[in-house]
């Protein structure tokens, strides 16, 4: 009988991705797993810079240039072109070359992170020579200080030892039971008086009338109209010549904080008490009480432009090109572009 032939289990997962590589002698790129799998980059960025770092020097990489070799809107490739910028695996450098042009070059790093650290070494400054005037004196030997045997002291005689008394044993004291102590009742605090103003104290003075931070002369004759008319409306708020121009300010600082004036009248009459004994003084404490907050700051609006390039709209304090059109103008083909790895 033939012997059972036992073949090796497979190393092959049992999910997600299985690679089925094939040994490639040319057309391939060696691509690091800084690009491929970086996760603040969008795919678009990460598929883009891979294609560069598979381009020769020299090739261009312009937003034109790659719009008619990929799918992609020029505005898609302008954002992913800055997304490699800002992580560093591409930078623009503007150049002049022969002829008084400006040509752009576009530099390639496959590991910014060491690039960086090659920039900064060279830049480091080389060790400082001593100059030849200095001169140095050597110093001196140093002779190491002999020992002197010194004679060692006598020692001192041994005290005699004292005889140390130990207490005798005695009974422990027996607990006598004491009789319970008289309860010592606490004296009830009296109660504290009552603050009472007497009738001839001063009393504080009131607060002071409401005032309108940006007064004028239309704003004042408006607010005593108001006041002038409250007995219309409200047959008991009779007010006196004196009460209207003493209320004047207050009703005036309503109007200011963008208060309708049947707003203020009705604030100013509603619900009186009954009977109603001095309505000035009602009419002074609801202004000083009831005063609403003052209006906030309009928001400035930043108005519509349409773009110069693609006429769509955006928001813009001068007339020009959105961000988009700006972005595809910035990664333009304006001249010559090396590609340098």
């Amino acid at each position: 009988m033939d012997t059972q032939q036992v073949s090796a289990p497979s190393r092959a997962p049992s999910a997600g991705v299985v690679h089925i590589n094939i040994r490639l002698t040319d057309g391939y790129s060696i691509i690091s797993n800084r690009l491929s799998q970086h996760r603040d980059m969008s795919l678009l960025a990460i598929g883009l810079g891979t294609h560069i770092q598979s381009l020769p020097a020299g090739s261009r990489i312009g937003v034109k240039a790659l719009a008619e070799i990929f799918p992609e809107s020029e505005a898609r490739i302008a954002a992913a072109l800055r997304e490699l910028e800002h992580h560093g695996f591409l930078r623009r450098i503007r150049e002049r070359v022969q002829g008084g042009r400006v040509a752009t070059r576009t530099e390639s790093y496959n590991h910014p992170e060491a690039a960086a650290r090659r920039a900064g070494a060279a830049r480091v400054s080389p060790a400082v020579r001593v100059s030849p005037a200095v001169r140095v004196t050597p110093a001196a030997p140093v002779v190491p200080a002999v020992p002197v045997a010194t004679s060692a002291p006598a020692p001192a005689p041994a005290p005699a030892p004292v005889p140390v008394r130990v207490p005798e044993c005695e009974p422990a004291p027996v607990p006598v039971p004491a009789s319970e102590p008289p309860v010592v009742r606490e004296p009830v605090p009296d109660p504290a008086p009552r603050l009472v103003p007497s009738p001839a104290a001063p009393k504080p003075p009131p607060p002071p009338l409401p005032f309108p931070r940006r007064p004028s002369a239309p704003l004042f004759d408006e607010a005593a109209r108001l006041l002038a008319g409250l007995q219309v409306s409200a047959p008991l708020f009779v007010l006196s010549e004196v009460d209207v121009e003493r209320l004047t300010p207050g009703v005036a600082a309503w109007l200011e904080r963008g208060v309708r004036p049947d707003a203020v009248r009705v604030a100013l009459t509603d619900d009186p008490p009954v009977p109603l004994r001095h309505p000035a003084k009602l009419v002074r404490h609801r202004l000083v009480a009831l005063l609403p907050p003052p209006v906030p700051a309009a928001v400035p609006v930043v108005p519509l432009q349409n773009c110069d390039d693609c006429d769509r709209g955006f928001r813009s304090p001068v007339p020009g090109r959105c961000g988009e059109c700006r972005d595809v103008r910035a990664y333009a083909d304006d001249g010559p572009c090396l590609l340098g790895g």
